[in-house]
């Protein structure tokens, strides 16, 4: 999807922090997608809204949690929606909830690549 952030202040994560990107998630066209992070308390969650982007609505919030064997386990829940109306629907049906479950499952991997190392 070639995510790339574009501006990011380098702070640690606070309520109201504003963050760019650009991804290409369909044929390669360029698009801009702006969040804001509503809530967070460190190492237990955090929560983002889309201020300005693809969807009608973006509601993301993360929870991380540790296991048992000393490892983080980390849950995703997002409702959204996309605008359009029925074409919308029709949309997330044929290409958009299969994108975001490819997105989410390379994300849970890197997640446990980078945080939960083998033991």
């Amino acid at each position: 999807m070639s995510f790339e952030i574009q501006d990011f202040d380098d702070k640690r994560m606070y309520q109201g922090q504003i963050i760019s990107y650009t991804l290409k998630p369909l044929l390669g066209i360029k698009i801009s997608w702006v969040t804001e992070i509503t809530a967070c308390q460190e190492n237990l969650y955090f929560l983002d809204i889309q201020r300005f982007g693809p969807y009608k609505l973006w509601h993301h919030k993360h929870f991380f949690e540790p296991t048992e064997d000393g490892r983080t386990k980390m849950t995703d829940i997002v409702h959204y929606a996309l605008p359009l109306g029925i074409l919308g629907r029709l949309m997330n049906r044929l290409v958009v909830k299969n994108k975001l479950k490819t997105i989410f499952e390379y994300r849970r991997n890197k997640i446990d690549e980078l945080f939960n190392p083998k033991l």
